[in-house]
């Protein structure tokens, strides 16, 4: 007992300092572990800011065209998200067996794919009120001469008696209710059905299969099917497999409050003209071909724009991933390189007329060069946040974004404001961002720290968050390189 006391008072006072803040630092972060541990769903949503959802990339659900996020599951979670007052987190995993696994870990708050009611996953998930009805149909490929064959004799070459799968061969995504429908029909006709189960294959990539002749049979719900034969005229999607079933999102068993607050606004919204809408535009719309066969589809062509190349070739000047800057020139200008702004701005960069005469460009310079003085600008403003102390490259690219939108030195005004009221200047969420929204104030912009008075911060506040969160639908679902 001695010599401890003993030691404790010969330890300098900076060491005693140290323990003491480490052992302050550990006991309020265990205290606040505790703490969201013990709040319901909904809350843990709501603290966290954020609704996580696992959902499989195609060209309904979540897919990318020319440049923005798009998809029938993605513009219904999108919505419950702002029903929640949270922001929308998409990850991409197309392994059905994966999205369970991701639900049960916690991973995501939700599966917001196309998933089939069934008994079997009631067990394991909860789901939520239907988001929509179809039933399961037979995917198989009209004769080549379909075209000049009447009905009847189409008919003739058509399977549409499901008597007549006996010893048939048919591919499945595995893990899927396509995969166990056919397992229960092949009992249901008392004859063998040979299932082929694909794990590193989405259904639409095995309608896509049928359609070039590589396999003839797969099953997919008809809703999907019927998109597919608009991109495949060839596909033949008439013959039903299944009866009506009901389609929902997937919940981790016993989430009792996200399931009642979902299906409260579910069944609302369902009967709005917003809902039908919707629908309408992934499932019914037969212009959407067009977006499959365009060079801007993502999914199919990797592209997010026409200048994808000298978007990856400049974006190594800043050390960029090339998919930022597209967001950013998704932002500023939609990709259209004619564009100008009330103020002035012009080209698929927006650079204003003093800044791009700096840069060595006008409004009859290409394309290609208005992007290089454009990340020469980027570069410029780079070197401006180094030279200050941010090191952190996330938080130098938010500073970035945000001068290249309002200007340097309103930014330059924000973190002084932040740094005079306790926040942390070289932190842009919930630190500098909060000062750039009040540099609409008086009694900010008229601080004596502010070099350049009134800026109405709004705008600024959401270009980051939009061109960030664009960022992370591009990396979910176009190739780094």
């Amino acid at each position: 007992m001695y010599i401890l006391s003993d030691f404790i008072k010969n330890l300098k006072l900076p060491i005693l300092f140290i323990l003491l803040l480490v052992l302050t630092f550990n006991t309020c972060r265990d205290k606040e572990k505790e703490s969201f541990s013990s709040l319901n769903s909904i809350e843990k949503i709501k603290k966290r800011g954020k609704l996580v959802a696992v959902m499989d990339y195609n060209s309904t659900n979540y897919f990318i065209y020319r440049g923005e996020p798009m998809g029938y599951q993605y513009e219904l979670l999108k919505l419950l998200a702002e029903e929640l007052d949270v922001k929308l987190e998409i990850k991409v995993e197309n392994d059905i067996d994966k999205n369970f696994e991701m639900l049960k870990k916690g991973d995501c708050d939700i599966i917001g794919i196309n998933l089939t009611v069934t008994k079997e996953r009631s067990k394991t998930i909860d789901f939520t009120y239907p988001h929509s009805q179809t039933h399961q149909v037979l995917i198989q490929r009209k004769p080549e001469n379909w075209t000049n064959l009447s009905k009847d004799e189409l008919e003739a070459n058509l399977l549409r008696n499901q008597l007549n799968l006996a010893g048939k061969v048919i591919y499945v995504q595995k893990g899927t209710s396509y995969e166990q429908r056919m397992m229960n029909l092949s009992d249901e006709i008392g004859d063998s059905i040979k299932l082929i189960r694909k794990s590193d294959k989405e259904v639409e990539e095995l309608i896509e299969l049928v359609a070039r002749g590589e396999i003839d049979y797969t099953v997919a719900d008809e809703n999907i099917a019927l998109v597919n034969q608009i991109y495949y005229p060839i596909l033949d999607v008439k013959t039903a497999v299944s009866f009506p079933q009901n389609l929902a999102w997937g919940l981790k068993k016993g989430d009792d409050l996200l399931k009642l607050e979902i299906d409260l606004w579910l069944k609302e919204f369902k009967k709005s003209t917003k809902y039908a809408l919707i629908y309408a535009k992934y499932f019914k719309n037969k212009r959407s071909v067009k977006i499959v066969e365009s060079d801007y589809y993502a999914k199919n062509s990797g592209k997010v724009s026409g200048y994808d190349n000298y978007i990856k070739k400049y974006s190594k000047n800043v050390d960029w991933d090339w998919r930022l800057l597209a967001s950013l020139i998704y932002q500023e200008s939609r990709f259209k390189p004619n564009v100008k702004s009330w103020a002035g701005a012009f080209g698929l960069m927006q650079l204003m007329p003093t800044t791009a005469k700096r840069f060595g460009v006008n409004k009859s310079s290409s394309p290609e060069s208005n992007i290089k003085a454009g990340v020469d600008f980027i570069k410029w403003l780079d070197k401006r946040f180094v030279k200050r102390g941010i090191t952190d490259e996330e938080e130098k690219i938010k500073f970035v974004l945000a001068s290249y939108n309002v200007g340097l030195g309103h930014i330059l005004d924000a973190r002084r404001l932040a740094e005079k009221n306790g926040k942390n200047p070289d932190v842009w969420e919930n630190n500098v961002d909060d000062y750039i929204l009040k540099k609409s104030k008086p009694q900010y912009y008229k601080d004596p720290v502010v070099k350049y008075g009134y800026c109405r911060g709004t705008e600024t506040y959401n270009y980051v968050i939009e061109i960030m969160d664009r960022f992370e639908h591009y990396k979910n679902v176009i190739p780094e390189t």
